[in-house]
């Protein structure tokens, strides 16, 4: 007998609630250190929430909460505030609270230490708001939540390209389209269905830096995955979560452009690529098993949907979550406070200079140098201290798939490899999870060759290739549920 098919599914408890977290037009923007505005003009499409409760059925408090927020990154202070009073206004422990940054760049930096710049002043009370109104996006995923079934599938979309480009001419590397290099194309989407067929949800897990728009955008976006979310909400008529995957060298062919319409292109490309792994998933909860020949011209093989039986189910109830933490050392010429404060007092003279001579190409080339040192500071600042960062790494088994959530930003090796080195099972590789030091985790070859995400990450080189052996070697030996 042909072998049936069986679809990777979960049987969970599953919530769902979204909400508008658009930020007011004004509020400071420049996320980018070539933009010469500071302040929002205006909105292109509104940055939204959406929390999903993911739980073994029956025991909610056992789950995690999973936020799909659109929003680039916050710093350790403005998320570590986030999490304490999403968690203490929901009642949701805050080791099971997941809030995975989209990453888009439109989004506007939200850094309480910017409220002397134009529009900082709207950067604390909007904060405050944002966590009432997660608070309120958690609970109400937690009273909704009903028996469901996650099935999972992967697709393909090139939307995502390498983006460390060896610029010959200049002699270095630049950050944008490199034609040649590897690009992970996998897009995994994972739909959440009610015992009664309805759709409760979708997700979709990809790795891609959202900076279609870049420094002469002046609007609040969620960048592509907006029009995604549009795409795949008008064909199946559920929220649908964009989750960012390890996308620390991957970005879209055309960005750094300010159109939204290329936005929106970017993100109808990803869109459709999701739809169609939606539309080829079976019906939940069965398998596809051959069903016998029928006599016809010639005989003719017949499959069939059959329902997966108790035994089966009760497997794919399974749940484990497991959290640990893996040593990553610092580089070893980590650059201090004192010499990033020098270097940006030395730029912020130039700029002045610049301004003086009227020379605005120059002190616009320094302003920017003198907002890389400004982040620098922050980066370094809230460092632990020793030797090493504590990396910790978070895990959890549902049915017939794994669930990764790590911070900072990971090159595509991450999942890649992975994926390679624990095949035949979903994995749902999220990063940007809760905060984002320790940063760009860069491969070992990316070090001492002038890439940007590699001079300024703040752990040595290898530290991503020992991360991703860390994990593989936890999956890989986990033990039967």
């Amino acid at each position: 007998m042909p072998t049936p098919l069986e679809l990777p599914q979960s049987v969970c408890s599953f919530g769902v609630a979204r909400g508008d977290v658009t930020p007011p037009t004004g509020i400071y923007h420049r996320m980018w250190g070539a933009a010469a505005h500071e302040r929002s003009t205006g909105v292109h499409r509104p940055l939204t929430a959406t929390a999903a409760l993911i739980a073994p059925p029956g025991r909610p408090s056992e789950g995690v909460v999973l936020v799909a927020l659109d929003h680039c990154l916050f710093w350790d202070a403005e998320a570590g505030r986030l999490l304490d009073a999403v968690a203490e206004k929901s009642g949701v422990d805050r080791g099971r609270l997941l809030v995975a940054f989209s990453h888009t760049h439109a989004a506007g930096l939200m850094d309480g230490r910017r409220a002397d710049r134009p529009g900082g002043e709207l950067i604390a009370p909007y904060l405050a708001d944002l966590a009432d109104r997660l608070s309120g996006l958690v609970a109400e995923a937690l009273a909704v939540a009903e028996p469901a079934t996650l099935c999972y599938a992967n697709g393909r979309c090139d939307l995502a390209a390498h983006r460390d480009l060896y610029d010959e001419a200049g002699g270095r590397f630049v950050c944008g389209f490199h034609p040649d290099g590897p690009a992970d194309d996998t897009v995994v989407v994972v739909r959440a269905t009610a015992a009664d067929g309805r759709t409760l949800a979708t997700m979709v897990n990809y790795a891609c830096h959202p900076t279609t728009l870049a420094w002469d955008n002046t609007l609040i976006s969620p960048d592509f995955p907006g029009a995604m979310r549009e795409v795949v909400e008008q064909a199946t008529g559920a929220p649908c979560l964009f989750l960012q995957g390890a996308s620390g060298d991957l970005g879209p062919r055309e960005g750094f452009v300010g159109d939204p319409a290329v936005a929106d292109r970017n993100g109808r490309q990803l869109g459709h690529a999701a739809l169609s792994a939606l539309e080829g998933m079976p019906p939940p909860r069965t398998r596809f098993e051959y069903a016998g020949a029928v006599e016809s011209g010639t005989p003719i093989a017949t499959w069939r949907h059959a329902p997966l039986d108790a035994d089966r189910l009760r497997d794919l109830e399974a749940w484990d979550l497991r959290r640990w933490t893996i040593e990553l050392p610092y580089r070893s010429d980590l650059p201090t406070a004192e010499a990033t404060r020098a270097d940006r007092a030395r730029w912020a003279g130039e700029e002045q200079d610049a301004r003086n001579r009227g020379e605005q190409d120059r002190a616009a080339e320094c302003r920017a140098f003198v907002e890389r040192m400004d982040r620098q500071l922050v980066r370094i600042g809230e460092l632990p201290p020793g030797p090493a960062f504590p990396f910790e790494v978070l895990v959890w088994k549902t049915g017939g798939a794994f669930w990764l959530a790590v911070t900072g930003e990971p090159y595509q090796h991450l999942q890649v490899e992975l994926r390679r080195r624990v095949p035949n099972v979903p994995i749902v590789v999220l990063a940007i999870v809760n905060a984002w030091q320790p940063g760009y985790l860069p491969t070992a070859s990316s070090y001492g060759r002038g890439i940007y995400q590699a001079n300024i990450a703040v752990l040595g080189a290898g530290s991503l290739e020992s991360l991703t052996d860390g994990i593989v070697a936890k999956i890989a030996a986990w033990s039967p549920a």
